[in-house]
């Protein structure tokens, strides 16, 4: 996807994600601190940096599978609530992609993408099958509708995650570097999938190592190191004129591999 071909935010548009003087700690450990972080609709994304560096953990604040000592998280311009009801229904509306895949074992993957429609979103049994076979053609996996987890490859299983995280409808999609526990061969076919939501229009946050993916498709590539975000620009940008030393040093050791 080509600059002129990604969707054009709006700077006026209310952010879908916004994080403000976000801090969180383990303990000692000060996994993020002070993180300020806009999100527009239909906007990508990219968060890169080290490991260790608070990526995964900001992903995961998003919709509270961790949650912050300070600062405030609202999503679609509604602050995150703590739990209940509440909380079920904004999980609703955030898909969430892991870098191990999540899938229930024992259940078909249709069984798997269509439990959450009926028990959550209460469609019908019928509705629910069709949008899932729906869904699965378009990660490239309808024929796999009736096999098991264990029968798909890691690139496949990958998919159906997609698949079950776009079949509640989110107003966003994040992902926990997505790639990371495939085989080589199999990451090309889930970055095609993901390229391709983008260049759809759907919001997404993505933490990942894929750097070609980051300077195809996404808007904004932010940098954390340390717990901090460091800077945060358009790939062309980010990858051709790093503003700090500490992110012409990550560059320099990642793209030399």
């Amino acid at each position: 996807m080509s600059e002129s071909d990604k969707p054009q935010t709006q700077a006026a548009t209310p952010a879908m994600v916004s994080l403000r003087a976000v801090d969180k700690h383990y303990g000692p450990l000060h996994v993020l601190q002070n993180i300020n972080l806009e999100v527009a609709e239909r906007e990508v994304v990219v968060v890169v940096g080290p490991s260790g560096s608070g990526k995964s953990t900001l992903c995961r604040t998003i919709n509270r599978l961790e949650t912050i000592d300070s600062g405030q998280i609202a999503l679609d311009g509604k602050p995150l609530p703590v739990e209940g009801a509440q909380l079920a229904q904004l999980r609703s509306e955030v898909g969430m992609v892991f870098q191990s895949f999540n899938l229930f074992a024992h259940l078909s993957i249709l069984e798997n993408i269509t439990l959450a429609p009926i028990n959550v979103l209460k469609m019908t049994k019928a509705d629910a099958k069709r949008e899932a076979l729906e869904l699965l053609a378009r990660v490239g996996i309808a024929d796999k509708a009736d096999q098991f987890p264990a029968q798909l490859s890691g690139g496949q299983q990958q998919r159906a995650a997609i698949a079950r995280a776009l079949a509640m409808h989110p107003k966003v999609m994040l992902f926990d570097e997505p790639t990371s526990a495939l085989d080589p061969e199999m990451v090309g076919e889930v970055l095609e999938v993901m390229t391709s939501l983008a260049a759809e229009g759907m919001t997404m946050v993505v933490v990942t190592h894929e750097m070609g993916f980051a300077r195809r498709a996404a808007h904004r590539v932010v940098f954390m190191d340390a717990g901090q975000i460091v800077e945060e620009n358009t790939p062309a940008e980010f990858f051709d004129h790093p503003e700090s030393e500490r992110a012409r040093t990550f560059l320099a050791s990642i793209l030399a591999h």
